[in-house]
């Protein structure tokens, strides 16, 4: 089965919905795990980290 140009536009409306969901659940990902990598670069959040020691 091909898919056709009325497929592509259908796929093509849910890509707005989709990055929003992925996002989130990044965003989400995130928050529950301290993901130290990221999270540091984040201002305000990467307070929380400035008493930690240094890791080599």
């Amino acid at each position: 089965m091909r898919l056709g140009r009325k497929q592509a536009e259908i796929a093509a409306s849910f890509l707005p919905s989709l990055l929003g969901f992925g996002a989130s659940a990044f965003a989400g990902m995130l928050y529950f795990t301290d993901w130290k990598v990221i999270v540091t670069n984040i201002p305000y959040y990467n307070g929380k980290f400035k008493d930690l020691p240094q890791e080599e």
